[in-house]
């Protein structure tokens, strides 16, 4: 990791030398700043050869975000790999909490590498335990068979409210008052929106895309869509049953998550994610997510079971 690199790690403001930056009406940091924070929070240093070490926010929750682990993991595991090779899936499992006031040490095992296919291990861990564990294969280009679903008609994202337009005053009820590099426009009414409504339909479709420019460098954008991925999966269970994180007494945390990926994309441009929920039970509820470009390619699908305490 570069010393601008830990800095701005250290700064997920994003602050300018003049000691600007940009913010939404709620008082919240965005834009390339931020970005560029969370690009210098994907950027590990390499202690050994296959052993790297990250950081968390300054500015970071009780626990450590799932979807920085999951993108950090990846990061570690891509840095192993011949760069022509391309990741097309991973699958992760959530162990333990992570603590943010601490880096966490990534350890990579290279698992095999065969002639199209690289498979890697790491493993997450914090205060001598393992908190995380991801296993994720890469693939040379190759050409073969070639079908998708269609993208779900929905309105343009330009068409749509920002997120701190449609979270309004309960930006910090929410606990959604930190810097966001991810910018998130709500196609389906958000969650929070469609509380106490009665039963409502499993689902949650946004807009997402990287709130400014990224480096031309595929592992960083595959890895900026782990990270967001995790940021509105469950909001397609919760909707389900009209309840919501900081509104209700909800209590979750991710258990599993895999992501396939089919197709190259740009996390800075437009990914509209469309989320279901096909069961919840035995206080878990799982989500499956797909990711279309802005010109309907089916780029990425993602599958998680969370945690879902329903309190009261």
């Amino acid at each position: 990791m570069t010393e601008a690199a830990r800095a701005a790690a250290a700064d997920p403001a994003g602050t300018r030398l003049d000691g600007s930056v940009p913010r939404d009406a709620n008082g919240v940091p965005h834009g390339q700043p931020v970005l560029d924070s969370l690009i210098a929070l994907l950027d590990l240093e390499r202690i050994e050869e296959n052993i790297f070490r990250g950081v968390s926010p300054a500015e970071s929750p009780v626990r450590v975000f799932g979807g920085q682990v999951a993108g950090q993991a990846l990061v570690a595991a891509g840095r192993t790999v011949p760069r022509e090779r391309q990741v097309h899936s991973l699958h992760a499992y959530f162990i333990r909490p992570g603590d943010p006031s601490v880096p966490i040490v990534y350890e990579v095992d290279r698992t095999r590498d065969g002639r199209s296919f690289t498979t890697r291990r790491v493993v997450a861990v914090q205060h001598g335990k393992t908190i995380f564990s991801l296993s994720a294969s890469f693939q040379i280009d190759e050409p073969g068979i070639d079908h998708a679903e269609p993208m779900p008609d929905v309105p343009a994202p330009e068409t749509l409210p920002t997120y701190g337009e449609q979270v309004g005053d309960l930006v910090h009820q929410l606990g959604r008052a930190q810097p966001r590099p991810i910018d998130v426009r709500y196609v389906t009414d958000p969650p929070w929106v469609r509380r106490g409504k009665g039963p409502q339909e499993a689902r949650s479709q946004v807009w997402m895309r990287a709130d400014g420019v990224l480096p031309d460098d595929d592992l960083l954008h595959v890895c900026i869509a782990a990270f967001a991925s995790d940021m509105t999966l469950l909001d397609a269970v919760l909707a389900r049953h009209g309840v919501y994180w900081g509104l209700d007494n909800v209590n979750g945390a991710s258990l599993d998550h895999a992501m396939w990926f089919h197709r190259p994309f740009r996390a800075d441009e437009w990914l509209l994610y469309d989320c279901a929920s096909p069961s919840a039970s035995n206080a878990r509820g799982l989500a499956t997510g797909r990711f279309f470009s802005r010109d309907g390619q089916l780029v990425a699908t993602v599958v998680q079971e969370g945690l879902l305490r329903v309190l009261d």
